[in-house]
This record gives structure tokens, C-alpha cells and sequence, in this order.
């Protein structure tokens, strides 16, 4: 099972794209920002920290299967437009680039609710190019704002297939921390669960 495909949405369609964008005449620099930094699932040449302009990360996006269920939806994490960034951005070989992009997409995209886009990120070796994964505000898995009540219910009561949503939220806490990133927001959505923000084993 997996999450329900967006209407308008050919996923196949937009790795195609995303392929062709990339052209194959370099390396591939993928830019993770949650789980993608705690459980890439993919064989990577290098890691960087990195920091986007313009984007944030912020737990808004419905999950129905993962994190939680059509009756009661759990939350993951997207970047949304405005603010920026701080994640890791991994280099994957050339060679191993179309493999590793058709597996990726399998994992993030199988419902084509993300618009896959190339962003600029500045790392303390120079700056890069990197494919992040983004939603808009239009999308119908953002949540729009949420209240801490609203977040509170969800961090108790909503648990998907990988696990509940509070665990996936305190796992990403964690391992920011581990890279030396302090995100005050999501650590302020935790206190609103009354829960430490302990790490939890993988999954998404």
C-alpha cells in the first residue's frame, strides 16, 4: 500500500524530467532535509552539510499510509517556499545516478505529491546544485497551519505503517542534532507532545 496518487500527477512522467534536467554529464547531488538524512538508502561518494535559501523544512504534509491512516493522518516533513535550510546533501556517483534516482523515486514519489526541483546549496567546499524534494502550498497533502492542539493529537494518536508520526519527528530532531543543526521549531513542536526528543529506530 502505498499513498494515494495525486490527482494530476504522473510520477513517471516527472522522473523523466528530473533525469532529463540533470543531463548525465556529472555527478548527482541529492539534498535531504528529514528521513533522507537519518536513512538515505542509497550508496553516496560524499556527504555535505548544506544550507538552502528560500525554503524550510516544515512538518506539513498528510501521510495516510506511512505515518499515519485515511482515518487518522500522521505528518511528515516537506520544504516549503520561504526561510531556508540546513540538511546534508549527498553526492551520488555518475555511474549510479539513474539507478539511484529510480530507487529514490520509488521511496519519495510514488504518489507525485512532491515537485522535484534543482536547488542552489552552499557547503563549506563551495557551493553546489542539488535535487531536493518540495511542496507547494497548493499541494492536497499541506496541511495548511496546524494549531498545537492540532499537533498534539496527531504526535498521540497517529501511527502508519512505518511507525507514528512523533517517533519519525523525534528521530529527524535527533539526527540534526548529530549534524550539528538546531532546528528551535521542531523542537518546539516536541515540547508541545511533552515528550523528549530521544531517537527512535529507523523507518519512515
Amino acid at each position: 500500500m502505498t499513498e494515494p496518487l495525486t490527482p494530476g500527477r504522473d510520477p513517471a512522467l516527472m522522473l523523466e524530467q528530473t533525469l532529463a534536467a540533470w543531463g548525465g554529464r556529472s555527478d548527482l547531488w541529492i539534498f535531504g532535509y528529514a528521513s533522507l538524512i537519518w536513512r538515505p538508502d542509497f550508496e553516496f561518494a560524499e556527504q555535505r552539510a548544506a544550507r538552502v535559501q528560500g525554503w524550510h523544512r516544515a512538518l506539513k504534509m498528510w501521510s495516510r499510509v506511512n505515518r499515519g491512516t485515511p482515518e487518522c493522518p500522521g505528518l511528515v516533513f516537506a520544504l516549503l517556499s520561504g526561510g531556508s535550510c540546513q540538511g546534508v546533501a549527498f553526492r551520488v556517483r555518475r555511474i549510479d545516478a539513474g539507478d539511484v534516482l529510480s530507487a529514490l523515486w520509488l521511496r519519495e514519489m510514488p504518489s507525485g505529491v512532491y515537485d522535484p526541483r534543482w536547488l542552489h546549496c552552499r557547503t563549506p567546499q563551495g557551493p553546489i546544485k542539488a535535487l531536493a524534494f518540495t511542496l507547494s502550498r497548493r499541494s492536497p497533502s499541506f496541511t495548511g497551519e496546524l494549531t498545537p492542539a492540532q499537533y498534539q493529537q496527531v504526535f498521540t494518536q497517529s501511527c502508519g505503517r512505518y511507525g507514528s508520526t512523533h517517533d519519525y519527528a523525534r528521530q529527524t530532531l535527533h539526527s540534526l542534532r548529530k549534524q550539528g543543526i538546531h532546528d528551535r521549531a521542531l523542537q518546539r513542536l516536541l515540547e508541545v507532545a511533552g515528550a523528549p526528543a530521544a531517537p527512535e529506530p529507523p523507518g519512515r
